[in-house]
């Protein structure tokens, strides 16, 4: 009779050893995800390059895993793969990046001169019918789009500003385009290797859970910065190219910066319109046939990005929140500055994932069901009448 009693206190032992086991790992993964961001944070002004490598090296991985699939060796396939993106980067530099530059500094150049017309053709517009039909102030009305109009392009002239500011510092900084490089080289060259090493180091007893993990995390951050990177380039190309048909000024600018900021679902394509639009107004005022086309151009590119290459290129399965996106790129970048913008899609793509893990296993565990599915145990009959006691509710 004793044996029972002998059992529950084994049980009791064993959930307390299991319970300091778990607090001793939730608290060496809280002091190794402290020390990595104290890490990124004192080091961020030298990170970039390393990160950049890094991260090239992620994403051309599959590239050199087909290209060993067709008989090549790791290191000849690394090298081609190195070679052939430096040399598209470079093109990319000569043929593309002198024309944005040029672009951008005659947009910067021209930005006052735009908002002095714009705001003219705000104070010529007398809207009498909306003070007539829905008792608007036409006067108050025009102050205030007067107003929201300085506000809105003194905010896109320091945006503006700042990028360039950023991409002139960018190419200035030579380790870039020496270090990352180097570093991708290696890092491609030895991608699985690491991945293996690592994956030696993950407690045997959770092994099978944190592969899945990394599985799924993997999934949703190369499939949105693979699948939303080419989505970007695709409709940069496509904005582009319908504005310079409709020959607006900056067209290559307002289209390439249109597309690029699309990451952003629906910012990118509403920026770029009201930036198109606003351009249209100074450069074919009052040809609203012209006005009218510019936007047609960001609403067919709306309408091709919702319905065929979203699907296509990005596709349900990412499970990254846009108001989550956004907020991952201020907080990363606020923290770490450039290098934070880089990481934050990987990051957020990761917590997304694993919050999700920890959900589910809340809504798994005891804390979440209590005792509601717990069987009631049969009681032992009453002495009085031996009927059996009815369970608590």
């Amino acid at each position: 009779m004793a044996k029972a009693p002998q059992r529950a206190t084994d049980n009791e032992a064993a959930d307390v050893a299991a319970g300091v086991a778990l607090r001793r790992q939730i608290f060496f993964w809280l002091g190794t995800a402290i020390v990595l961001a104290l890490f990124l944070y004192v080091f961020s002004g030298i990170l970039l390059p390393f990160v950049a490598g890094m991260a090239l090296a992620y994403f051309l991985d599959p590239v050199a895993d087909r290209l060993q699939r067709l008989g090549l060796s790791r290191l000849m396939a690394t090298v081609v793969i190195l070679i052939a993106f430096i040399v598209v980067v470079v093109l990319a530099f000569v043929i593309l990046v002198p024309v944005l530059a040029t672009q951008m500094a005659d947009f910067g150049r021209k930005l006052p001169d735009y908002l002095t017309r714009l705001q003219s053709l705000l104070t010529s517009f007398d809207p009498k019918w909306l003070e007539q039909r829905f008792g608007v102030n036409a006067a108050g009305l025009r102050d205030g789009l007067n107003s929201l109009l300085t506000t809105g392009f003194g905010l896109l002239t320091t945006v503006f500003t700042s990028i360039w500011s950023s991409g002139v510092a960018l190419v200035s900084v030579v380790s870039l385009f020496v270090v990352t490089p180097v570093v991708a080289f290696y890092m491609l060259l030895d991608w699985d290797r690491m991945v293996a090493v690592v994956d030696s180091w993950v407690p045997r007893d959770y092994v099978e859970t944190v592969r899945a993990l990394a599985r799924d995390i993997n999934t949703a951050t190369a499939g949105f910065v693979r699948g939303q990177g080419t989505l970007c380039l695709v409709l940069g190309i496509m904005y582009a190219t319908g504005l310079s048909f409709t020959g607006l000024n900056f067209a290559i600018l307002i289209g390439f910066f249109a597309g690029l900021i699309s990451f952003i679902p629906y910012v990118g394509s509403l920026t770029g319109l009201v930036l198109a639009v606003g351009v249209a107004f100074v450069q074919f005022w009052p040809d609203w046939t012209m006005v009218v086309l510019v936007a047609c151009v960001f609403f067919v590119g709306q309408f091709i990005e919702g319905n065929i290459l979203q699907p296509r290129l990005v596709g349900k399965s990412v499970g990254l929140h846009p108001v989550w996106l956004m907020f991952a790129l201020f907080a990363f970048g606020a923290l770490f500055g450039f290098v934070g913008l880089l990481i934050a899609v990987p990051a957020s793509a990761a917590i997304a994932v694993l919050v999700r893990f920890a959900i589910a296993r809340y809504l798994e565990s005891p804390l979440y069901k209590g005792h509601a599915d717990e069987t009631a145990s049969p009681l032992p009959a009453d002495r009085g009448g031996g009927h059996r006691a009815k369970p608590r509710t």
